[in-house]
């Protein structure tokens, strides 16, 4: 096991990675640390080359110890893929869109889940619980029937019906609830504390971190061991965003990337933006959103417990954060499906949204190489009905 110890992201305290944990005497999330010696030692850009695609060939920088067995559905490295006729009708390079929507249950959920999931097996834990807007829950649920657990999600009503079904054909016992989804958050709280599952939310534990990092291990490889100028990352609880800048500190500490690191962009929805805010205002961490709203369910998150770190590698990174409108969301959708044939789901549809914006506002420019996520599979979301129904007998192909 390469992983030394867990270190409080605040404070700087340590704990044994030995023993399982929640969040630290602090209540802040803890990291995981390497004895990156070592993995350098072990791991070169030939090696990882000679390895099968996908998330296990990062096995040195993830935290399951040697010779456990992981947890898998068979996470795949995903593709990059070129938004070549929007980037044509802005006059601008293409932006290129890492599409997490081919992974297992069809989100980029499942890396962290497959991770924290894999170390929650690993530890014994035989119950399982989180609070959800829809993805993350589904996710769990999979890999906890994977793993032989039971698993415990409650979400806010406005969660999208598919994901509520999804989530309750794993097998999960899923709880339907009003309110926002840090409120759902106390009762798993709460439930833990009391020694009934263990809680699985946002970087309320270590590992689903480290499992979200490997998507930008994965782009430094892609992109012939550099990075891109710009990431556009969708903005909930943070955990990629997070994940990948400490993934990327990790990389070239080892020494398969030198010290450029791409800007870092947080988008949120102007219905719910509490990290846009306080990154205007130049605070350190976030104050919660009060009557979040947007279609964006994945970045309906008023209240972040990693909101500092969220801010921090903004900042570090010379990026921005930006909060688009519903409508453009909408519009960006509309226009990745019928000009380039991907179907975005509504998070990623705000990320497209957001280099629209930025472009437009000269915070980046037509030349930069520009990384967007799209975070989910465009099918798990309701999507207009603009078929023609006639009846068969009416139908003359001349007149089609």
């Amino acid at each position: 096991m390469l992983v030394t110890h867990l270190e409080c992201s605040l404070t700087g305290e340590h704990y044994d990675a030995a023993q399982i944990h929640n969040l630290s005497k602090a209540g802040r999330p803890l990291l995981a640390r390497y004895d990156l010696d070592a993995v350098a030692a072990l791991l070169t850009r030939d090696k990882l080359a000679a390895r099968p695609a996908g998330m296990w060939k990062w096995r040195e920088l993830l935290p399951l110890p040697e010779g456990a067995r992981p947890v898998s559905l068979g996470e795949p490295e995903t593709p990059l893929i070129a938004l070549d006729a929007i980037g044509a009708a802005h006059g601008v390079r293409a932006p290129i869109v890492k599409d997490e929507g081919r992974l297992p249950t069809g989100s980029f959920k499942a890396r962290g889940m497959a991770a924290a999931v894999s170390m929650a097996s690993h530890f014994g834990v035989e119950r399982i619980a989180l609070p959800t807007n829809g993805n993350a829950g589904a996710a769990l649920a999979a890999y906890a029937a994977r793993a032989g657990m039971q698993s415990l999600v409650i979400c806010p009503a406005e969660t999208p019906e598919i994901n509520i079904r999804e989530t309750a054909a794993y097998g999960a016992e899923v709880i339907v609830a009003d309110g926002q989804i840090d409120e759902c958050g106390r009762i798993v709280a709460d439930g833990a504390a009391a020694n009934r599952w263990f809680d699985c939310s946002t970087l309320k534990e270590p590992y689903r971190l480290e499992g979200k990092k490997v998507m930008g291990l994965e782009l430094a490889e892609q992109y012939g061991w550099d990075l891109p100028d710009v990431i556009f990352y969708p903005t909930g609880g943070g955990t990629g965003l997070i994940g990948m800048w400490k993934g990327f500190d990790e990389l070239e500490r080892v020494g398969l990337i030198g010290p450029k690191r791409p800007r870092m962009v947080a988008v949120q929805a102007t219905g719910c933006a509490p990290m846009v805010r306080a990154w205007r205002n130049g605070d350190e961490f976030a104050e919660r959103w009060e009557g979040a709203a947007t279609m964006a369910t994945g970045i309906r998150v008023p209240k972040a417990v990693g909101d500092f770190l969220i801010l921090r590698a903004v900042r570090e990174s010379g990026g921005v954060a930006i909060a688009v409108e519903e409508e453009a969301i909408a519009e960006a959708v509309e226009d990745a499906a019928r000009l380039d044939g991907m179907l975005l789901c509504p998070e990623g549809g705000a990320v497209l949204a957001a280099w629209r914006q930025a472009l437009a506002q000269g915070l980046v420019d037509g030349d930069d190489r520009a990384l967007l996520f799209n975070c989910a599979n465009g099918n798990k979301y309701p999507l207009a009905d603009r078929a023609r129904r006639m009846p068969l007998a009416t139908l003359d192909a001349s007149n089609l």
